[in-house]
């Protein structure tokens, strides 16, 4: 059974407004995973990437044998945050304006925001939560931004939320399947549709921007352009300066 709790918002039109929020949302949204299973911490293979729908919790491969007749999402990790594929996550809330990322031929959602170095300036279209710089036409940059903004702005979750079918989550999808989270390292090739940014450093200039909306890193591009140049500089320099000296010549005999 699905668990529900209410959340109470301060604002000034209504202040008696309440938002209902699912169990299965908030927990989705507020889990920790790829952290190690404290229930099987003495096996390999541990991490938590797998979320019970019905137990609103993460839990590690090890622990499906207890979970098997639950609804179960698979969550991935790219580049120290949490995915899920867009496929899936759909079939349990609109994913409508949140930028998806194509990793591997598939497109994923992250779940969380990410810090940025710094703040965005400029024109730009950005996330309406955390102001992270987006393609159009899209409006957040991560599912906990869209529910926060319609929470923040005493909107219904429901009409968002769909009432999924829990065949499409079975067990029996895990089975087989690669638990460790492998299929999103950082060496995986990633769509020029859509790139993703270093989460320590995002480009909020139009100038580094190109028309495909993949971000240009201007270090890169100079080292592109003295690539082939001919010789460097400093070579140039110390060749100029060397002094020819008197020419020898061989003894008369």
């Amino acid at each position: 059974m699905v668990r529900e709790r209410e959340l109470e918002l301060g604002g000034d039109e209504d202040e008696n407004m309440m938002v209902v929020k699912p169990a299965w949302l908030e927990g989705l949204i507020g889990e920790t995973f790829f952290a190690g299973c404290g229930t099987h911490e003495s096996r390999k293979k541990n991490e938590k990437n797998i979320f019970c729908l019905h137990c609103c919790l993460s839990i590690c491969p090890h622990c499906l044998s207890s979970h098997s007749s639950h609804p179960l999402l698979q969550v991935r990790r790219y580049v120290y945050h949490d995915v899920v594929r867009l496929e899936d996550l759909e079939k349990l809330i609109n994913c409508a304006y949140i930028q998806p990322y194509t990793i591997n031929s598939a497109k994923v959602i992250f779940l969380n925001q990410r810090a940025q170095s710094r703040p965005c300036k400029g024109s730009a279209n950005i996330c309406l939560t955390c102001d992270r710089i987006l393609q159009d036409p899209f409006h957040f940059c991560s599912l906990s931004c869209k529910v926060d903004h319609m929470v923040h702005r005493g909107e219904d979750l429901s009409s968002i939320l769909y009432g999924f079918d829990e065949t499409d989550f079975a067990f029996s999808q895990f089975e087989g399947l690669r638990m460790d989270g492998s299929e999103l390292d950082d060496d995986d090739q990633i769509t020029p549709n859509s790139i993703l940014e270093d989460p320590l450093r995002s480009s909020c200039s139009s100038a580094t921007m190109g028309s495909s909306g993949i971000s240009r890193d201007p270090e890169v591009l100079g080292k592109k352009k003295k690539k082939g140049s001919g010789f460097l500089p400093g070579i140039v320099l110390s060749l100029s300066n060397r002094r020819k000296g008197a020419p020898h010549r061989s003894p008369l005999s």
